[in-house]
């Protein structure tokens, strides 16, 4: 198998490279440039009979499939409100290439909205139906945004926001407001530290719980070598990166129009 953590701008050619080989394919989030690269991908992968998966890291999280569980249980009722946030100092990072447009997909919604919007989606089990995005940017960030808001309309209801900088200290805030109570943590998109989730619902007491989430990169790379060997379906597979890709572009097109777009 083959894991594709290349350069945005790369994700297509070294995707479809391993495809050709017959090799299955993990491949980093954002899954490319685009939902049209994305689309290439997904249809080749199902022409060559190839695993396509996208590392979403946050899927593998115990802490979230904590969230996922409670929320499918009912917990906190129907969802109403779901906030994600994900700031972090992009100027520190070893990647500098995601500062280049030439090779990133965006700045920081490209770069770790698409975390907060498959995080929403996969705990939610719901879908996107509309975008609504603003972006600014810094003397530093040239053409690409460097801090965004994005508001999303999902298809059972739920209003959600989504957060990002590159320009500030590392936190993940993710909390779900229902009908029945609040659900959520601070930092709850933390790959490798205990976290704690708190749940306060409308007939009982706060309920804290601490998850340790142990190493979600190397859960999620075990999970996919599990459907390269025996066929288990792969908890975040290629369609699921091209639906992420489509709200990023949505988010992108909303930045420049000024009004809500569709996925």
């Amino acid at each position: 198998a083959i894991f594709v953590a290349s350069p945005d701008a790369l994700h297509l050619a070294h995707v479809l490279l391993a495809i050709k080989h017959h090799k299955p394919v993990l491949c980093e989030k954002p899954m490319a440039m685009n939902a049209a690269e994305c689309e290439r991908m997904v249809a080749a992968a199902s022409q060559a009979d190839v695993l396509l998966g996208v590392a979403q890291n946050f899927r593998f999280n115990r802490s979230v499939l904590r969230m996922k569980e409670l929320v499918q249980q009912g917990k906190i009722g129907r969802p109403l409100l779901a906030r994600s946030e994900f700031f972090y100092p992009a100027r520190n990072s070893p990647r500098t290439w995601i500062a280049d447009a030439s090779l990133a997909c965006g700045g920081p919604i490209g770069d770790v909205a698409v975390h907060c919007i498959d995080t929403l989606r996969f705990v939610l089990d719901d879908e996107v139906v509309l975008v609504c995005a603003r972006a600014v940017s810094d003397e530093y960030s040239g053409s690409l945004e460097c801090a965004a808001t994005i508001l999303l309309e999902f298809q059972k209801g739920t209003s959600a926001s989504v957060q990002v900088s590159a320009r500030a200290e590392y936190r993940t805030p993710f909390w779900i407001s229902g009908e029945g109570g609040l659900l959520g943590g601070e930092n709850a998109l933390t790959v490798d530290h205990p976290i704690e989730l708190k749940l306060k619902t409308l007939s009982a007491a706060e309920i804290k719980e601490t998850i340790s989430n142990g190493d979600a990169y190397a859960r999620q790379v075990d999970a996919f070598a599990e459907s390269v060997e025996h066929g288990v379906p792969f908890a975040s597979p290629g369609i699921d990166g091209l639906q992420n890709q489509r709200i990023l572009d949505a988010a992108y097109r909303s930045v420049k129009s000024g009004k809500c777009e569709t996925p």
